[in-house]
Parts: structure tokens; sequence; C-alpha cells
């Protein structure tokens, strides 16, 4: 299902460096098997389709996970419901009716899944299950161990298990509600960094998208493996955190269709993911692309350039 490898000591190092502000350092991360395997040519991407044209009402509930019985992983999910569209996300609501892709989304260092709310609510609300885990030991009033982020793709797949098995439990809200075959990966900062780590050291082959927000491929590397998962990397320039040549340099390294939403103004987090014209272009841009990437729905995947058009908020490579 998925790889993982430790990775050298001083890129360890590095990871610790370059994620430094709100953390200190951790023991090294656990052992792992051997490397992935390397890229490979583009695979078919998910049969043509078409994304929801009517936003949703969006429901959100908690899921209680604990990986190796030391690891606990509280999941916040938001999901489509019925409702009225525009409301506040109302907890334990009625999923509304059809199959919705999954998106797995990584909180940054000393970070939450609700301070993310006001992007992944609207990703919901556009037809897309969002599961979003607390790490246990970067996130917010935990012991910011910054390299234990090299644990966390593994926290991924292991959320990623559990949560595409209530598709088939009895008696879940949920139950066939998800389309367990159109998942993707999203991340912000150390997020950022822990979903690069799943299409390189971490691959887990169910993904077959990724948004990587602020993300750096300290510790984790940029050896690309499996069937091609295009990419949408979005960065600030002004970035004061994960340099904007470093996330660049990731996204050049990507094998597969990719684009990058560069912010001339944006900064590591508050430009980025904070309200106003950043968060709307964000949140435009990221929405057509999971529209394209998980419903196949090729009339996003046009609108891509439009989206990211907002004066000089923002500017789209396009190489999808």
């Amino acid at each position: 299902m998925f790889r993982r490898r430790t990775p050298v000591l001083l890129t360890a190092a590095l990871l610790v460096s370059g994620l430094a502000g709100c953390s200190t350092p951790a023991p090294a991360p656990t052992a792992a098997p051997p490397a992935p395997p390397k890229a490979t040519a583009p695979a078919p991407r998910v049969p043509a389709g078409t994304a929801p044209a009517e936003a949703f009402a969006v429901g959100v509930r908690q899921l209680k996970l604990n990986r190796g019985g030391d690891r606990p992983l509280p999941v916040t999910l938001w999901y489509p419901a019925r409702g009225s569209a525009g409301a506040a996300a109302q907890r334990d609501a009625t999923a509304a009716t059809g199959r919705f892709p999954v998106v797995a989304f990584s909180h940054g260092l000393d970070g939450r899944p609700t301070d993310y709310q006001a992007l992944l609510t609207r990703w919901a609300a556009a037809g897309f299950v969002v599961a979003a885990p607390t790490f246990p030991h970067t996130g917010k009033g935990t012991d910011g161990s910054v390299l234990d982020v090299l644990n966390q793709p593994a926290d991924v797949s292991y959320v990623l298990d559990k949560v595409l098995a209530l598709d088939a439990r009895a008696g879940d809200p949920l139950r066939g509600r998800l389309a367990t075959d159109r998942v993707a990966a999203a991340g912000h900062s150390a997020g950022g960094v822990t979903t690069i780590g799943l299409f390189t050291t971490g691959r887990d082959e169910r993904l077959r998208a990724g948004v990587v927000l602020a993300g750096t491929g300290l510790g984790v590397g940029t050896a690309f493996a499996g069937a091609a998962a295009p990419q949408l990397f979005v960065h600030g320039r002004a970035d004061e955190v994960v340099d904007y040549a470093a996330g660049k340099a990731v996204y050049d390294a990507v094998p597969w269709p990719k684009a990058m939403l560069s912010l001339p103004r944006g900064d590591h987090g508050r430009a980025l993911l904070g309200d106003g014209a950043a968060l709307r272009v964000v949140s435009d841009t990221t929405i057509e692309f999971l529209r394209w990437s998980l419903y196949g729905d090729e009339a996003a995947k046009g609108r891509l350039p439009a989206s990211a058009a907002r004066g000089d908020v923002a500017v789209l490579d396009d190489r999808l």
C-alpha cells in the first residue's frame, strides 16, 4: 500500500532548521522498509465525469483513531451534507446523496485542522470529503517535535485506511457516500512535507493527486514514485518560513502533470490561508484542480487559469 524509508541524519537536521521557529526536535523517526519504486509512465486518470455544479451544505464529525496504540490521531471530517448551502458546518449533519472523492489534509507545525476550516469547508461544499487528522507530536498543544513530521505520511495512510472503510461499514453515516477510488492528499507547511512524502518515501498508491501548500522536500526528498498523480503547488514569494525557492525546487522535480500557484505578496500562512483575495484565489484554484483530478472534469481543468487570474494576487504556471 505504501512504503517508507528513514532519511539520513543530515537531511533530518536540515528539516529541523528549515521548519524551525515553532517547535523543537524529536528523536529520529521510526525504522522503515526499503525505498519505493521510481515514478512510472503516466497511468490512466480517473474516468471522465462532471463535478457537482451546486454548492452543498457542510457537515462535520469527529473520529478517534490511534495508530499502533501510541499515536493518537483524532480526525475531523468535513463532508457534503443536506441542507442550505452557505451555512456554518453542522455537526453530524446527514450526508448529501452521492459518492464523493476523499481528500486527506495535513496541518502545519503547532496547527490543528480547524485552523484551515475556511478553506476545507469550501472543499466540502464543492463536493469533497475532507479527512484532517491532528498529529500526535506536531499538533497544537503537543511537544512540537519537528522530526516526527517524517512519521506522518504513515499516519495519513492509516487515517485513509480507516476513513475509506466507513464506506462499507453498516450503519455509518457515510456508508455508500465515499468514492474510495478517487483520493487525494493535501497539506500546509509541515503538512506539505507530509503530503510530498506520500508521493516519495511513503508512496501511497491510492492517491490520485496532491496539493502542497507552502511545502518543502526536506526529509522526504523528491524521488516521486509510482503511478502518475497530478500535483498542485501553492507558495507565497514572501514566505518567511519555507523559502519560495525550496518549494519551487520540489515542484520542478515533479515528473507528472503539475501546476504552481505563486502569490507575489503571500507569506507562509496569513496571506495564503487567511481571509480575503488570496484565500479566494487559493480556494477557487484548488477546487478546480480537485474537480479535474478526482472527478475527471475536463471543464474544471479549463477553468484553472481563470481561477488564478485575479489581478496581481497570483500567477499560475500550468503544466497539467
